[in-house]
């Protein structure tokens, strides 16, 4: 038994730009598969974004002048350094990539990375006055680094305070909002 095949040619005479575009199963129509994520540089020339710039900055200095540590009270601070540079790290990433915009997830956005910068807030301030006290009495030829990384924690301390104030100005705004939104409807 043979199967025959049939062939049908029919001629279409209409310019390309008229056919159908085509369309396949993936929904994959000339995007990338991260086309979600869209680079926010403008959020670093505000004065949140260049207080992020500056905490990395101060974290970066404070764990290199800091390390090796020595002294126990420098295990602490290296601790606190890393921890906080790694979740204001984090915090960079979710603002340049538009992460927040993007994830539509139910999170509280602006009061979670206010909490978190209250929180650096505090171990780095308990941090930078660990490795003061540490270093205070110790006379080696690597004291110099460690009180300098202590005094770049005290600005870190001060950055971190003042990225905290500008999230809860930022969260206030946001809670009046939704609340007089929520009274009036």
């Amino acid at each position: 038994m043979m199967t025959e095949t049939t062939v049908t040619v029919t001629s279409n005479d209409a310019p390309p730009s008229s056919q159908p575009a085509v369309k396949t199963d993936s929904g994959y129509q000339g995007q990338g598969a991260l086309s979600w994520l869209k680079i926010n540089i403008a959020y670093f020339k505000s004065i949140p974004g260049i207080i992020k710039i500056i905490q990395l900055l101060f974290g970066i200095l404070c764990m290199a002048l800091a390390s090796p540590a020595y002294r126990s009270g420098t295990h602490w601070f290296l601790f606190v350094a890393t921890v906080s540079f790694i979740t204001t790290l984090i915090w960079v990433f979710v603002y340049l990539l538009s992460i927040r915009e993007a994830l539509k997830l139910p999170i509280n956005w602006i009061l979670t990375e206010l909490l978190n910068t209250a929180m650096d807030t505090i171990l780095y301030t308990i941090a930078f006055i660990v490795q003061l006290a540490v270093w205070a009495d110790f006379y080696y030829w690597y004291r110099g680094a460690n009180i300098a990384a202590g005094v770049f924690g005290i600005l870190n301390a001060l950055a971190y305070a003042a990225g905290t104030y500008f999230l809860y100005i930022e969260w206030k705004g946001t809670t009046t909002t939704t609340s007089s939104t929520t009274t009036a409807a």
